[in-house]
């Protein structure tokens, strides 16, 4: 075809999410990624040595399979399988006891100590409320919600910042430890909003719907999502890079699963100049340095709770916590950051060969950061887990600045594609009755730029196609 009624610029979890809603309302679509193979941040590649499949970027997947979109979605006919780890989450201490994010929450309460009661509290009323919350955080932040009181409910911990909410509620060092490693998702400090929602947002999902990782990788998500595309009419065309709006394809609508400065960047001479001056005040925040490595051996936790565990957040107690978070917020690399892990294939074979393993790891950095991580990691690995180095058969890098080459969307590194704070939350990327609409009619921004924000969910190229459908009607 030469004309479509919709043309997407790229392939990532959104952007195929908006191609697919496109054609399952029988309408032609087209969708162009730049890269010589389809994913965004949800691509495995043999990263380290020959057989290990490393994930690339994101790995697991809580907002995933929580999905309200995804759900509606046969991507079980087309290869995707969700694999649940024994725990969602561990989080060890010094002493060698873990806190545990278990599917139960009895179970997790038990690991607590004397915050038991305080956190079956506190979580009970919200896991009893599993649907209606991840419909709404998992939806444009301008409607009405189904469950406004159980929203509410979120609200007022919304505007409660995790270190404070976390010392009010519990007294004991895991439980607060707990939190304050959810929290540290946000990629800002914890005494600001909206972290002490997100971390229970985190530890919610684990309750009620696990944490758990796609069998082969996190490419597979996204090639169900592509294979079920094709098999609706879609089309997917890579190595399409575009650089400027005359280079599209003739289409009724656009929708861009990119970066508002990539937007401004192909298509800033079709848009008002009020609204490129709003979006160019768009803030990224701080960036991520990651690492892979293969392994000889599973890892050597101190606490046996994360032998059995999907992720592990190592960054031991809130305090530490949110001093590292502070750190990265002042443009500064933490010597003991949080340092989030995850241990794939002790559940999924496929990842490495037999009798080996992969490892999986970030930590926070400041935007923009060349700084080699890899001695401060690996020190916190050997914290909790002694022995770690020895382990180590090879290694995969990146800085800040790689994974902005990898992925423009991560501009200086940061995953979130805009920082989270409370006023980015409700603004993203610019206050707008529909966020994913811009001054001109027929063209549309689809990517994690825009609510509900980061997380491999679909719903942001969801949201945008629902508004560009009423376009095309």
């Amino acid at each position: 075809m030469s004309s479509y009624d919709a043309v997407v610029v790229g392939a990532g979890p959104n952007g195929l999410a908006a191609a697919v809603e496109i054609a399952r309302n029988q309408r032609s679509v087209l969708v162009l990624e730049a890269a010589e193979s389809i994913g965004g941040g949800a691509r495995t590649a043999e990263l380290t040595l020959p057989g290990y499949r490393h994930d690339v970027c994101s790995s697991i997947h809580p907002m995933g399979i929580a999905s309200p979109y995804f759900r509606t979605l046969p991507l079980d006919e087309y290869g995707l399988e969700w694999i649940h780890p024994t725990l969602p989450l561990a989080h060890p201490l010094d002493d060698g006891s873990a806190a545990v994010l278990d599917r139960s929450v009895d179970v997790s309460a038990e690991t607590l100590g004397e915050d038991a009661a305080a956190y079956r509290k506190l979580m009970e009323p919200l896991v009893r409320n599993a649907e209606a919350l991840t419909y709404g955080f998992l939806g444009p932040v301008v409607r009405i919600p189904r469950n406004p009181f159980v929203m509410l409910r979120l609200g007022l911990y919304a505007m409660r910042p995790a270190a404070s909410l976390a010392r009010s509620v519990f007294t004991g060092e895991r439980a607060r430890a707990l939190l304050a490693g959810n929290a540290a998702h946000t990629l800002v400090p914890l005494e600001t909003r909206p972290t002490g929602a997100v971390g229970l947002v985190f530890q919610l999902l684990g309750h009620a719907s696990g944490w758990p990782l796609p069998r082969g990788g996190s490419q597979a998500i996204v090639d169900a999502l592509a294979r079920y595309l094709w098999s609706i009419g879609g089309r997917i065309q890579t190595g399409s890079r575009i650089t400027a709006f005359r280079e599209l394809p003739p289409a009724r609508v656009y929708l861009f699963d990119l970066s508002p400065r990539q937007l401004v960047e192909i298509a800033g001479d079709q848009l008002s100049a009020g609204y490129r001056q709003r979006i160019s005040r768009f803030r990224y925040g701080a960036g991520v340095f990651k690492i892979d490595w293969a392994l000889d051996g599973p890892i050597p936790w101190k606490a046996a709770a994360c032998a059995g565990a999907g992720t592990v957040h190592c960054g031991g107690t809130l305090e530490e916590i949110a001093a590292g978070e502070a750190a990265v917020a002042r443009g500064e690399h933490p010597q003991r950051p949080w340092v989030i892990v995850a241990q794939q294939s002790l559940f999924d074979d496929s990842r490495a060969p037999a009798g080996k393993h992969t490892g999986w790891a970030y930590c926070h950095v400041p935007n923009g950061s060349t700084l080699d991580m890899t001695d401060v990691i690996e020190s916190q690995m050997e914290r909790f887990a002694p022995g770690f180095r020895d382990l180590v058969l090879a290694r995969s890098v990146r800085t800040a600045v790689d994974i902005e080459a990898y992925n423009g969307n991560y501009v200086g590194g940061d995953i979130a594609a805009g920082q989270a704070d409370l006023r980015q939350i409700i603004g993203r990327p610019t206050l707008r009755l529909s966020p994913y609409t811009t001054p001109h009619p027929g063209i549309y921004l689809c990517s994690s730029s825009t609510p509900p924000g980061p997380g491999v969910h679909g719903m942001s190229g969801y949201y945008a196609a629902r508004a560009a459908l009423r376009r095309l009607r």
